[in-house]
């Protein structure tokens, strides 16, 4: 498990300075294989099933993350296929927790995969 997935996301507030450049990095290099910065603005990750059952389950599950984080990404659902767009929209941009929820999801999907 990354060390990332142990910790809480935190609220942000106004005036938080997204995350660009090499600050990125140090919690780029955390993630599972898979992840994508997406033009220092999001990050982005596509999960592949073996129908729709089975996405809309670990749909559900990301969910119930989000939920108990109070950070929410933008889920895509199609058939046997999720796709997750992870960023603050307070501050349109990325911050610490989305790093956080992203490990934490991944992490829920090894176990639920592996």
């Amino acid at each position: 498990m990354k060390e990332l997935a142990l910790r809480k996301c935190n609220p942000c507030v106004i005036g938080t300075t997204p995350l660009k450049g090499g600050s990125l990095k140090p919690f780029t290099d955390q993630l599972y294989e898979g992840w994508t910065v997406v033009d220092e603005h999001h990050l982005e990750r596509k999960y592949r099933f073996k129908d729709f059952k089975k996405a809309l389950a670990f749909t559900n599950i990301i969910g119930q993350i989000a939920e108990e984080e109070g950070h929410h990404p933008n889920i895509f659902l199609t058939w046997g296929e999720v796709t997750l767009q992870i960023w603050t929209h307070k501050i349109d941009g990325l911050t610490e927790s989305d790093f956080i929820l992203a490990a934490k999801i991944e992490t829920e999907f090894i176990s639920h995969e592996g």
